[in-house]
Formats: C-alpha cells, sequence, structure tokens
C-alpha cells in the first residue's frame, strides 16, 4: 500500500505585529477603499496625483459632465481623500496627503503588474 504524504508542516516563527487597527481605523480604511473602487473615481485620483485641478480641468480631462463629476468628487472628499480650496467662482481640488497618491500609484502598478 502506497503511504499517505504527509502535509509539510513549518514554522513561521515568531511574527511581530503591530497594535491591532481599531474599529474605527478599519471602517474608515474600507470607506476608503469602497471610494476608490469604481473606475471613474480612481481616475480622478490619477488626475490629481498630478498636482490640483479646478472642476472645470477635471471636467475636460475625463469628459464628464458637471453634475456628474460633482458627485464623484463629493464622495472623495467624504471620505477624505481629497481637499479643496475656493477661489472665486473656481473650486479646486487636490489629493489630501501622499498617503492617497502613494495608494492609487500601488493599486494601479499592482494592477499592470
Amino acid at each position: 500500500m502506497a503511504e499517505m504524504a504527509k502535509a509539510p508542516t513549518h514554522d513561521h516563527g515568531p511574527r511581530k505585529r503591530g497594535k491591532a487597527p481599531s474599529d474605527e481605523a478599519l471602517r474608515r480604511a474600507a470607506g476608503v477603499f469602497r471610494a476608490a473602487g469604481d473606475v471613474a473615481r480612481l481616475r480622478l485620483l490619477h488626475h490629481l496625483g498630478g498636482g490640483e485641478l479646478c472642476v472645470t480641468e477635471l471636467a475636460e480631462l475625463t469628459n464628464t459632465k458637471m453634475s456628474t463629476l460633482s458627485q464623484q468628487l463629493r464622495v472623495l472628499f467624504s471620505e477624505h481623500m481629497v481637499d479643496r480650496r475656493r477661489d472665486g467662482k473656481h473650486v479646486y481640488y487636490r489629493l489630501a496627503d501622499t498617503h492617497v497618491e502613494e495608494l492609487v500609484r500601488a493599486a494601479i502598478d499592482h494592477a499592470e503588474h
């Protein structure tokens, strides 16, 4: 009779794990992924990775109606992924911080890999 192969065992050794994130931090992180999990919003984040743009520029770059664009930007703003500033009649958007830029770049790089 053939002997059954034993499942290999392995020892990872002690793993260093930092402090577990709070439920609130995990909830917010999930919100970030939901907000970025739409092709149109991800495209906006990618464009904003090049620097601050006004809504009109974003609409032209993405060939998107202003009403649709405003809704997309509202989602990103509510998840603290973009910041905005007003200058007269113009509203400018930029990525909230380098973490957002790194996250977007890493996701796109991973997808192209």
